[in-house]
């Protein structure tokens, strides 16, 4: 697994501001022991598997469920056609849909925003999972809600 220079500021800025904060490194950093990121993806998707990588480095716990079809589970969890992506994962009550970053899904956890979950719409190019070498398209990371949308992050 190869860290990206921008992870790795990523991480260490959050390491820097939780001790700045006198925080616990733990809540802004790995996920808690009891958190599981419960992943749904395709069989034949290999930038799924990418992905999951990241997120076990970044020190969550994930657990992986192959299925064919992933259309009913993105409906239940309310993650529009727009925000769709090529998996699906929960933690927490949260929806993630798609190549998000592990640093917007712990802050996500952090911050305990009233919404559904985040999503990083389509496979841009140099999101975690979709990297190809110096190549990137900026993406944005969305937080949504039933009747509400923001940029969470931008990339």
């Amino acid at each position: 697994m190869i860290i990206t220079r921008r992870a790795f500021l990523g991480a260490s800025a959050l390491g820097i501001l939780s001790l700045a904060l006198g925080l616990p490194y733990q809540v802004l950093g790995a996920a808690d022991a009891d958190q599981v990121l419960q992943v749904y993806k395709t069989p034949w998707c290999g930038c799924c598997a990418a992905w999951v990588a990241h997120m076990r480095a970044a020190g969550f716990t994930v657990k992986v469920e192959e299925r064919e079809d992933l259309a009913p589970l993105k409906v239940q969890h309310g993650i529009s056609a727009d925000l769709q992506s090529c998996h699906t994962a929960i933690i927490d009550g949260y929806a993630i849909e798609g190549h998000v970053p592990a640093v917007e899904v712990k802050r996500l956890l952090a911050e305990r925003p009233q919404a559904m979950g985040l999503a990083v719409p389509g496979m841009p190019v140099g999101s975690p999972g979709m990297e190809q070498g110096d190549i990137r398209d900026p993406y944005n990371v969305i937080l949504f809600a039933k009747n509400s949308r923001k940029v969470f992050a931008r990339y």
